[in-house]
């Protein structure tokens, strides 16, 4: 499923920041990171909802829920076969998982990618795809020499992705960056 539309939560210029500097920490250990990703689009989010396509819908109510206050965890790991997706885990609370869930209530009934479900989601920021299984232990091993910490965090917006476009619209807050 390529062509696809996403809304995603965007973070304040510190959260980006801190998450951009473990994207550059891996691309200077030589290993897959999503700094390598020179798309114009490319940014530290967690993704909320995922279809092939979108109506658009009133985003108005979704207004209240930002700024969000959010802690980046853990490293967690996606995938099978020889590659995996290493991510940072975001800590669930109860206004991340509402605001997921009014999201979804609000995009109405649609195709949803299973794994961006309510009750199935696993919130998370993507720090590099196709590590290869030989090379985890080093790119876990960068992430914790950087202090292995969890990483408060601020969600200050919410964008629209098409894929099949390429194009992102900002739909809830400050979703662009003041400095980038």
């Amino acid at each position: 499923m390529t062509d696809v539309v996403s809304l995603e939560l965007v973070f304040d210029d510190e959260t980006d920041s801190a998450v951009r500097a473990e994207w550059d920490a891996l691309v200077s250990a030589d290993l897959p990171s999503q700094a390598r990703h020179r798309g114009e689009s490319n940014r530290p989010h967690v993704t909320l909802l995922v279809r092939p396509d979108l109506a658009p819908f009133d985003v108005a109510p979704l207004e209240a829920a930002l700024p969000l206050a959010l802690r980046l965890g853990a490293p967690v790991l996606f995938g099978r076969g020889r590659n995996r997706v290493i991510a940072r885990s975001v800590v669930p609370t109860e206004e991340l998982l509402s605001l997921h869930a009014r999201v979804h209530e609000l995009a109405g009934p649609g195709a949803d990618v299973d794994h961006s479900v309510p009750g199935a989601w696993t919130a998370h920021v993507t720090l590099a795809r196709r590590v290869p299984l030989e090379r985890l232990g080093d790119a876990l091993g960068v992430l914790e020499e950087r202090g292995g910490e969890d990483l408060a965090a601020r969600a200050v917006g919410i964008r629209r992705w098409d894929a099949a476009t390429k194009t992102v619209t900002d739909l809830v807050g400050r979703g662009t960056l003041e400095s980038c």
